[in-house]
């Protein structure tokens, strides 16, 4: 039989073909890739068409307090009286908001800065929610696969990646705490859902420790974390 043009080839090139499995999981990777791409970019066209800004009341205190804090540290802006906001009452910053917005975009503006990289804090509150909803398409694919398969998963990162209801809630400039808290519940639920199929107690890197991890980090964000004591209770699953 004649050889085929694969096999004619040097064997350095021969050892470069792919296995099925091989293929499909590069070919999963890359429209992953894509579609985290497509997430982060899509919510970027305020910014293309017209200039990087805060959008928005509720934004543009966020991004204030965010800058308080980048500039006075934590406790400073947790003891915080602002006499500009509440006018004429004034208001105590530190005990009515949820601080997890704020110290998240100061950790990133603070990493960036470790790495070099001089990028005002506006900025990064500006892409702070488009960054944090790109995440949101890997955490729906490993929800998905979770569930079914690894096309679910692919399925449900295209899904939210361009779902309108969420791309209203996390476009650039709309630096409110839906930005970093979809993200953030999702993600709580997945572990969640990883935990219960995983029965038994592991070490700290056990399911139960990081879904208590991510409830934590929602309480510090977002008001409507109350769904999670419905829909996220135990007694509701096994059901």
């Amino acid at each position: 039989m004649a050889a085929t043009a694969l096999d004619s080839l040097p064997a350095p090139l021969r050892s470069l073909r792919l296995k099925t499995k091989q293929q499909e999981l590069l070919l999963r990777v890359w429209v992953l890739a894509l579609i985290y791409v497509l997430a982060f970019v899509v919510r970027l066209f305020s910014v293309l068409r017209y200039e990087s800004m805060i959008h928005e009341f509720d934004p543009y205190f966020n991004y204030r307090t965010t800058l308080f804090l980048s500039e006075h540290g934590f406790s400073e802006f947790w003891n915080w009286f602002d006499s500009e906001s509440w006018y004429p009452l004034s208001r105590v910053v530190g005990g009515t908001l949820f601080p997890g917005l704020m110290v998240t975009a100061a950790l990133l503006h603070r990493l960036l800065r470790a790495l070099s990289l001089a990028v005002h804090i506006r900025e990064v509150c500006v892409l702070t929610a488009p960054f944090f909803a790109a995440n949101t398409t890997l955490v729906a694919y490993a929800f998905g696969r979770e569930i079914w398969d690894s096309g679910a998963g692919l399925v449900a990162a295209a899904l939210i990646a361009v779902c309108p209801g969420y791309i209203s809630r996390s476009v650039a400039g709309s630096y409110d705490n839906e930005g970093v808290a979809i993200f953030t519940l999702l993600l709580t639920i997945y572990l969640f859902v990883r935990a219960i199929r995983f029965a038994g107690f592991q070490h700290v890197q056990s399911g139960e420790h990081m879904a208590a991890m991510g409830v934590f980090f929602l309480l510090q964000l977002w008001g409507d974390h109350h769904l999670l004591e419905h829909d996220g209770a135990a007694k509701d699953v096994k059901c």
